[in-house]
């Protein structure tokens, strides 16, 4: 009897022991099952992944810029490659006289490239074409710090609510000038006068001339007020510093045709054709050669500069006049054009070239327009640049002075008729008031 109890007993431990292990290993079972679901998920998703990431995506970029820039940007894009492996950007350079015209061909054929530089003149005309994305989600992206780009350099690209690119660039114009050239002659360099709140249009005349000597192909000249001899960028500054005016705020007149603007066509006359201070209009005399004393420009052009080894050079702001000093604000932006093949890689890579690290890399030779980067060392202490001082007083201290370029979406044909003007200067066909009487004439029906 006692042995049937412990062999019941037995029995029954074994069962239970059967028991648990058949229910664990169904337990363990049904989790493999889980287990090989998820994973067979996840493989799949991995798999997504991985042919989605082998997708070749090719974006093309259009600049104006030089090889330098071109290079900067190749360097740049390096780091977007990490993070997006798949895509691959062609930058391409048009020279910036035919930019705006070439995008205007591209476009009627919708062949436009996806992401492309803009510049301020080219706003109007590509706003009523339609051809700039909208990018307004960018301003709530918190990763993008949308808020570090200072105000005034998005009010270019801010159009009906929408926000249709992101500036790179918001210089003011500034004046290289030779060192040398001034400590030999023993003449006050602009950057001392501006210090001194003596740098003006007379000032800038009569150092000109004080500079310029010699004759032949070893000429010197005081000034260079072209970098293209249709670049006419300058001029203005002049005129507005003495009270007057290009057009009228809504762009309907021409106003150019005033005592203000005589006087800046004469001052031009005078110097290239009395004094002998300014290069000859048509010579490719540049400020690198040493033969140049000063040349003002947007501070993209440094970009020349920073190799100069022959000669001491330095910058400043523009010479005022009574109204103050009027530096051109030459805006350039970045966007993506409509018809992109790949438009979310296109917006990616505009992201990119917008954040911080892109804005500093582009500040290499651009003013940029994130305030982290503007007040940053690395901003200031590029190699070979001004001093802190000179940055500070020519370019930082200017940003809020200024004239934004004319916006009008038949400004190429106003354009033509400007420079047409300016050629019979250079060729003394007439004196100033008629050139100016006849671009009156002339423009006046382009703003109706």
């Amino acid at each position: 009897m006692r042995f049937k109890k412990q062999l019941i007993l037995v029995l029954g431990l074994v069962f239970l022991i059967l028991s648990a292990c058949s229910s664990d290993s169904g337990t363990s079972s049904e989790e493999d099952s889980d287990s090989g679901s998820d994973d067979s998920s996840t493989t799949e998703d991995s798999s997504s992944d991985n042919a989605s990431s082998e997708e070749e995506v090719e974006l093309t970029f259009t600049t104006w810029g030089n090889d330098q820039h071109i290079e900067m940007y190749e360097e740049l894009l390096t780091e977007f490659y990490e993070e997006n492996p798949h895509i691959s950007v062609t930058v391409q350079s048009i020279p910036h006289g035919d930019y705006q015209q070439k995008l205007s061909v591209l476009a009627a054929g919708n062949e436009l490239p996806d992401v492309g530089w803009v510049a301020e003149r080219m706003v109007p005309q590509f706003v009523n074409n339609n051809i700039m994305t909208d990018i307004s989600s960018f301003q709530d992206d918190p990763d993008f710090d949308f808020d570090d780009y200072i105000p005034s350099t998005l009010e270019l690209w801010q159009h009906d609510g929408e926000l249709l690119g992101l500036p790179f660039s918001t210089p003011p114009m500034i004046m290289y000038y030779n060192e040398t050239m001034f400590e030999e002659a023993g003449l006050e360099t602009p950057k001392e006068l501006a210090l001194k709140d003596e740098w003006t249009w007379e000032q800038f005349e009569e150092s000109a001339k004080a500079l310029s000597s010699g004759d032949g192909t070893d000429r010197t000249y005081g000034a260079r007020l072209f970098n293209e001899w249709t670049n006419f960028s300058t001029m203005p500054s002049h005129t507005l510093s003495f009270g007057g005016e290009m057009f009228s705020d809504d762009m309907s007149e021409f106003t150019w045709n005033s005592p203000e603007g005589v006087d800046t066509f004469a001052m031009l006359d005078r110097m290239i054709f009395e004094d002998e201070s300014h290069v000859p209009p048509g010579e490719s005399l540049n400020f690198e050669s040493g033969q140049v004393a000063m040349f003002p420009f947007m501070y993209s052009y440094i970009a020349n500069v920073r190799g100069i080894t022959d000669f001491e050079w330095d910058i400043a702001p523009l010479p005022k006049g009574p109204e103050g000093r009027y530096p051109l604000l030459g805006q350039a932006g970045t966007v993506v054009f409509e018809g992109s093949d790949h438009p979310e890689e296109a917006e990616k890579l505009l992201k990119f070239l917008g954040s911080q690290t892109g804005i500093q890399a582009q500040s290499a030779f651009f003013v940029p327009p994130r305030k982290s980067v503007l007040e940053s060392d690395e901003f200031i202490e590029i190699p070979n640049n001004p001093s802190r001082e000179s940055i500070e007083l020519a370019v930082i201290d200017q940003m809020n002075n200024g004239y934004i370029y004319p916006l009008h979406e038949d400004w190429t044909k106003i354009e033509s008729e400007i420079i047409s003007g300016f050629d019979q200067l250079f060729s003394e066909m007439a004196p100033p008031e008629e050139i100016l009487q006849e671009m009156e004439e002339k423009i006046t029906p382009l703003l109706q």
